[in-house]
């Protein structure tokens, strides 16, 4: 298994609320979404957990 979209926030209610949005989009528009920002999807764990 690999992270390969992430995003932050400063506030956690916002977090929380794509968390929802992003829960009701359909599968295509999630993996246009990931190869957008991640056209190679590499794996983010390391990138963000350092």
């Amino acid at each position: 298994m690999q992270l390969v979209y992430a995003e932050s926030f400063d506030r956690i209610d916002e977090a929380i609320a794509r968390e929802k949005a992003l829960k009701k989009w359909n599968r295509v528009w999630k993996l246009r979404l990931i190869s957008e920002t991640n056209p190679q999807w590499a794996d983010l764990f390391e990138t963000i957990n350092g």
